[in-house]
């Protein structure tokens, strides 16, 4: 049996060898990628319109005869060629009336172009993990957007972190204040942090059951002191400054902390509710701050939207009218240790951030 004893010992030595290669070797491999991975990240832009027309077009298509469907291909690319004509046209009379052509080409034939509608994406966690890309993305536009050009924000979020979201919204106010009309959507959800971020709108879409408002705040701590002073478990909380530390999960919390952290509480949902109100003046916002939530068919009668809809009807109207729409992403490729897996640290976070946003939905989620 001895000899069984040996080869486990062989096999559980070579194991944690190839164990501790494999780590060297992904620790290396993430550290040369990882600010390759930020540099090479690459702005998307897919023409919505065109992919719409392209079904639409087929749809029309559905059960012609070939010969029907011959003729209708011919006519359109007359009216394509036709309508390629004409803008060619008109740009060279605008070169031409620009006093020798000083004007750059991609600014000259702005009213011509026609207007265009950027269909930007936020889907939020609780940490509003997603406010660096949509930083860059509104980088991005504001340099080429024009006085028709509009951005459309799908958003998505039942709130979080207040300054990772209060972030968030200072982003969109960006826009807001370089004079680019924002219309945010929301489908599903877009409460606390997540109605901070679509008050900073002009326009404020939202679907007839899509969760809005909860304009509140909320904060929980565990503690279990308790629990280890049962156990004989003393823990000593040493600070400089008289509320470095208020509630704790350890130590005996004292009733001076408490209201102190109440108090923080309270200044943070005052300064939430002044976000607010400066930015949808017509709403009461004592009216609607206590925390409740709304769905989008009665959020409108208060004034936290501005229109009952959903995102692809709001975009199926500006296809109507000839509007270019544009679906604009910025996506990052990704790193070794991706795609070898979830890493146990980021698995341990989505779970935890998991159970966090169920326990903030769980006060509207209908099962």
């Amino acid at each position: 049996m001895q000899w069984i004893s040996q080869y486990g010992l062989f096999l559980a030595q070579a194991i944690t060898v190839v164990v501790a290669i494999a780590a060297i070797v992904l620790i290396i491999a993430r550290a040369r990628q990882g600010e390759a991975a930020e540099r090479q990240a690459k702005l998307k832009i897919r023409p919505w319109h065109e992919r719409i027309k392209g079904y639409q077009r087929e749809l029309s298509h559905a059960g012609l005869e070939e010969a029907e469907y011959a003729a209708k291909e011919k006519a359109r690319a007359k009216k394509h060629k036709q309508e390629a004509k004409a803008l060619k046209k008109s740009l060279k009379a605008k070169a031409k009336a620009n006093k020798g052509g000083n004007a750059d080409k991609d600014d000259a034939p702005a009213s011509t172009r026609g207007r265009r509608v950027f269909v930007l994406d936020f889907v939020g966690d609780i940490k509003a993990s997603g406010v660096e890309s949509l930083a860059e993305q509104i980088t991005a536009l504001e340099g080429v957007l024009g006085e028709q050009d509009e951005v459309v924000l799908r958003l998505e979020s039942g709130g979080g972190l207040v300054h990772a979201y209060g972030l968030a919204a200072a982003q969109l106010d960006r826009l807001r204040a370089s004079g680019a009309r924002l219309t945010i959507t929301v489908d599903k959800v877009a409460a606390s942090g997540g109605y901070m971020m679509a008050c900073a709108a002009d326009h404020v879409v939202a679907a007839p059951f899509a969760v809005i408002g909860s304009i509140g705040v909320v904060a929980q701590v565990p503690n279990v002191h308790r629990l280890l002073k049962k156990h004989d478990v003393d823990v000593e909380i040493l600070t400089a400054g008289r509320y470095k530390r208020t509630l704790t999960m350890l130590g005996e919390n004292s009733e001076e902390g408490r209201e102190k952290f109440l108090s923080d509480l309270a200044r943070t949902h005052e300064l939430f509710k002044q976000h607010v109100g400066s930015r949808r003046p017509q709403l009461d916002v004592e009216a609607v701050s206590q925390g409740d939530i709304w769905y989008g068919s009665e959020a409108i009668d208060i004034g936290l939207i501005d229109e009952v809809g959903t995102s692809q009807a709001l975009l199926a109207r500006y296809l109507k009218e000839e509007v270019k729409i544009f679906e604009v992403s910025l996506e990052k490729p990704r790193r070794v240790m991706d795609r070898f897996g979830k890493g146990v640290t980021s698995s341990l976070d989505r779970v935890l951030d998991r159970v966090l946003e169920r326990n903030a939905e769980s006060r509207w989620h209908q099962q």
